[in-house]
């Protein structure tokens, strides 16, 4: 069942009462605290900007997850991060990294992140809500990264670009080494791609994802 959300009232309905493909609300805005409340229980917006004027909110009950003490790094991987071809920062250029994610899929049929959402996530991001890993090529020039929703130890992966090979994919092994080092939870991937599953990607119950948020 996909319920509309009362523009004056922040709240969501129990997820395990939406739509077997992960869909559970429609409407509402995306506000700060919205968003946060959202993120909390494991619900995320998605939506066709060009199609839609509604938002449209989705909690899949399988979740699929990157826990960083488990993130694989192939052999080449591994070479190219130990030539030092690449710098890798955070927060450092989130604006350009969320830019550069949009600007790469704007084109494209379902694209999502438009100005509305990237408005919502800057400000996510100036209220330390939101994060940016960057990675940079030998002449400083920004050549991949991704950003997030942060929330207590955990990392909500939003958005990825690459506009060298793997550069996407440094960013990820990154953060997640980040994470281990500083005690974090799990890596939300939304949805399962071969990208990902390659990375360790694996799929938890909502139950067992919850229990993570709430530790």
């Amino acid at each position: 069942m996909v319920f509309e959300l009362d523009p004056t009232e922040i709240s969501f309905p129990d997820p395990r009462l939406g739509d077997n493909d992960g869909l559970i609300a429609i409407g509402g805005d995306l506000s700060v605290d919205r968003l946060l409340l959202a993120y909390s229980n494991g619900i995320f917006p998605w939506f066709d900007f060009r199609r839609r004027k509604k938002i449209l909110w989705w909690c899949p009950m399988q979740r699929f997850v990157i826990f960083p003490e488990r993130i694989h790094v192939s052999h080449s991987m591994k070479n190219l991060m130990n030539k030092g071809d690449y710098s890798v920062t955070i927060n450092q250029d989130f604006n350009a990294v969320i830019a550069n994610c949009s600007q790469l899929r704007y084109k494209e049929e379902g694209a999502w992140l438009g100005k509305r959402m990237i408005a919502a996530y800057t400000e996510l991001h100036q209220q330390g809500f939101a994060a940016s890993i960057e990675v940079w090529n030998k002449d400083k020039q920004l050549v991949g990264g991704l950003y997030g929703v942060t929330i207590g130890r955990n990392f909500f992966g939003e958005s990825m670009f690459s506009l060298v090979p793997s550069a996407s994919k440094i960013a990820l092994i990154y953060l997640a080494n980040f994470l281990k080092e500083h005690n974090g939870g799990l890596i939300d991937c939304q949805f399962e791609t071969p990208h990902l599953k390659t990375m360790g990607g694996e799929f938890i119950s909502y139950e067992q994802y919850m229990q993570i948020l709430n530790t």
